[in-house]
């Protein structure tokens, strides 16, 4: 152990305590959690990253070392050195409560000021306070847990991949800003003035290049960035597990990345994921669950009704049957009788905020419902029969005009109905695929083709003659790793044929001047020979996410920003110089406002 301060070696750390013997001598090295002097016993709380021991001294102690024990005050460092003995009143919260150290010394390595707030896991304090102050705030046992869990993630897939014969190659963080994504992160070029790098959305171009290179099988845990708005389970900054393979389809890629997930949760939670996984297309994902990334713990599947709703006179499914693409399904709640009104609106709000007009709701008995009066005998029967709902079942239907907000309403509904109602088993781990989306999605508000994943991914072979008559149709090979209602990773096949490669970019609006101008570098390195290839990325603080049960993202990084991208502790983004801006050829609207103002 590497660990001393003037002369005092640190033997081990807390944790390690119980599996050394009592009666031997030990010195450890941590923060003081609390004190409590009770005169002739003073107990001291030791805290270090492993966890939490009792320290005490008593009349067998020297007066040196219970005069130093009596100055200790919280977040003090300390170095102690005693005799591991076992407690006389054992704490069975602590993993070490049955152990102690009878002080020999002590030494008050630095003093602490009175913390902002106290270093507990169950303190009640503002987010942008523990932000501020975040180097305390990782000190609370929880959040240290969570961090040293990741670490050991990183671990874990360096050594996994490296079995699997992949080689760790870095890419570049100054690049090229590109279309089709997310906002970029510009950063001026002071050597070229007027001209910017862009920080990588993903090192999605470069990973298909180190395929066209030969290097065949490729990882990275790589940093990413994204200017956009944040959400509980994004960053701007954010770190991916990045992989990319030649000669490969989407079984070799997805093989892959099964193996790596099993071992994951094998390693890291002692859960078993059984393998392959299950496979379950976008339409049924969509038409079943409402959401590309279903969650499966629970039930309450989607059920379409629209045949059942045109036989009622009821201008709500006429106004939708009328559409093309119009829809009306449902859910069925079990045993949900003792929802109040109150409530009901409450979950219809949920799903305007998701572009349903309304939800309308149906007790299984008939006796309660939100649009009685059009019911029917003949269709109350039909419903409850397709559902299966009993008497005591609720039934929530959405109409609307657009099939994909009736899907994606309702499968919102759905995860908050599971959640009110706890039918989620937090044990249960549900982990699938969700394969065969649509390569292209129509932006109706730009009026064009947008990519549903990225330009470069492949189409299915059977639907390349759709391209240019049914684009919508055609299906893409690109596959979404789900894990208990979230994309843990997605990846795909790569196109690797120019003549495909330009059509797709023409559909996606880019003239040939256009799309050499963003992607030049990739399209003239495809004309000297490129393997088939494909890849996935596991989002790592996603992941983490998903391994230690936590909601909120930033509770996995280390120093996270807050929802406007911004860092409360180092108050970054913040101004720079005149001078750096100068010298970069850059004037601020904000200086420009200065300047017109001092002008007047």
């Amino acid at each position: 152990m590497s660990s001393n301060i003037k002369g005092m070696q640190r033997t081990c750390y807390v944790a390690e305590l119980d599996k050394l013997l009592v009666g031997n001598t030990y010195t450890l090295m941590g923060w003081c959690q609390k004190q409590r002097n009770l005169g002739g016993l003073i107990f001291i709380t030791l805290r270090d990253r492993s966890g939490l021991l009792q320290l005490v001294t008593d009349d067998t102690c020297s007066p040196e070392v219970r005069e130093t024990a009596a100055k200790v005050r919280s977040e003090d460092v300390l170095a102690v050195k005693g005799i591991l003995r076992l407690r006389s009143n054992p704490n069975n919260e602590m993993p070490t409560g049955k152990l102690e150290l009878l002080l020999q010394e002590i030494r008050i390595v630095a003093e602490a000021e009175t913390t902002p707030f106290y270093i507990e896991d169950d303190v009640q304090v503002k987010d942008s306070l523990k932000l501020q102050y975040r180097y305390l705030d990782l000190r609370r046992p929880a959040l240290q847990k969570i961090i040293m869990l990741r670490s050991k993630l990183t671990q874990l897939t360096n050594r996994f991949f490296e079995e699997e014969g992949f080689i760790n190659l870095e890419t570049p963080i100054l690049g090229k800003s590109t279309p089709e994504g997310a906002r970029d992160y510009l950063v001026p070029s002071r050597i070229f003035p007027g001209e910017f790098f862009a920080l990588p959305q993903s090192p999605q171009l470069f990973k298909q290049l180190l395929m066209v290179a030969g290097f065949d099988k490729y990882i990275q845990i790589a940093r990413c960035f994204r200017d956009e708005d944040l959400r509980a389970d994004r960053q701007p900054e954010f770190t991916q597990i990045d992989m990319e393979m030649s000669f490969v389809d989407e079984d070799d890629v997805m093989q892959v990345a099964e193996r790596f997930i099993q071992r994951v949760f094998k390693e890291l939670k002692n859960v078993d994921i059984k393998l392959p996984l299950r496979r379950m297309d976008y339409k049924e994902a969509m038409e079943k669950y409402g959401s590309d990334k279903p969650d499966l713990r629970f039930g309450l599947e989607l059920q379409d009704i629209s045949d059942l709703a045109a036989t009622l006179d009821f201008t709500v499914f006429k106004n939708a049957l009328s559409a093309p693409q119009g829809a009306v399904k449902a859910i069925k709640l079990p045993h949900a009788a003792d929802l109040t009104r109150k409530q009901l609106d409450k979950l219809a709000e949920l799903v305007k905020t998701y572009r349903a007009d309304g939800l309308l709701w149906l007790l299984g008995s008939g006796e309660r419902s939100s649009f009685a009066k059009f019911i029917t005998p003949e269709f109350l029967e039909a419903v409850r029969g397709r559902l299966e709902a009993a008497d005591d079942d609720m039934i929530f239907i959405v109409a609307g005009n657009n099939r994909k907000i009736v899907n994606d309403s309702l499968g919102h509904l759905r995860c908050e109905l599971a959640v009110q109602r706890g039918l989620i088993d937090p044990e249960r781990v549900s982990v699938h695929w969700v394969v065969d989306f649509p390569l292209l999605d129509y932006d109706e508000q730009a009026g064009r083709y947008v990519a549903e994943h990225h330009p470069f991914t492949m189409l299915k072979d059977e639907d390349l003659p759709l391209l240019q008559t049914d684009p919508l149709k055609v299906r893409s090979k690109a596959y979404d790793m789900v894990i208990n209602g979230y994309e843990a990773g997605g990846g795909s096949i790569r196109i690797h044929e120019q003549e495909i490669q330009k059509q797709v970019l023409q559909l996606l609006g880019f003239s040939p001047e256009q799309a050499q101008a963003s992607f030049g570098f990739l399209l003239d390195a495809f004309k000297y020979g490129v393997p088939p290839h494909g890849g996935l990325a596991f989002g790592m603080d996603r992941l983490v996410m998903l391994l230690t049960g936590t909601e909120n993202i930033r509770d996995v990084i280390a120093f996270p920003k807050v929802q406007t991208s911004a860092c409360l502790m180092t108050q970054a983004p913040s101004e720079v110089s005149k001078g750096q801006l100068q010298e970069l050829g850059i004037c601020t609207a904000a200086a420009k406002e200065t300047a017109a103002n001092e002008s007047k």
